[in-house]
């Protein structure tokens, strides 16, 4: 289940954002402080262009998805999982999955999106693929410098047209 973030989820957000396995799949790969967490969640929290959601799995939170740039029928995206938690009890994929499923359904039934973009890391060859079986397509990579690295990020995009559309419920 997707809900929107409250204040109250701040720092559950900026915990799960830290957590190592998401930090390695990141463009930036630092401990983010509470401090610029803070500065973030105050113009985030604020701007019609974005939206947080916290992904819920069995009443707990599992994940944050994230929408920005949104504009005019297209907008961007990008989430990450609680790594940590939903590997001890062997839900990362079911939980991946679902919550690709539900986040594309957000941006192209609630949000009336008709493109959504992101990115992914040339090396996260496990996204890459998982982005493939949703029908996202890739761009030309592009450089980058982050954190003192470079950096190959792949820019991906899916349709409205496109996407895998929900089995009807009978």
């Amino acid at each position: 289940m997707l809900r929107q973030a409250t204040d109250e989820d701040v720092d559950t957000i900026r915990a799960l954002r830290n957590q190592q396995a998401n930090r390695d799949v990141s463009i930036t790969t630092h401990e983010i402080s509470a401090e610029e967490h803070a500065g973030w969640w105050a113009k985030t929290s604020v701007d019609p262009s974005r939206r947080v959601l916290i992904y819920e799995r069995d009443g707990r939170t599992a994940g944050v998805v994230n929408f920005f740039d949104l504009d005019a029928g297209t907008g961007a995206w990008g989430f990450f999982l609680d790594a940590d938690g939903l590997a001890e009890t062997g839900e990362t994929l079911p939980a991946w999955i679902e919550v690709m499923k539900e986040a594309t359904g957000y941006a192209f039934d609630t949000l009336g999106l008709d493109e959504l973009t992101g990115e992914v890391l040339e090396h996260n060859t496990v996204v890459r693929q998982m982005n493939r079986r949703f029908r996202f397509t890739e761009g030309e990579p592009e450089l980058r410098y982050a954190d003192g690295r470079e950096l190959t990020v792949i820019p991906i995009k899916l349709s409205e047209a496109d996407r895998r559309k929900p089995k009807e419920t009978r």
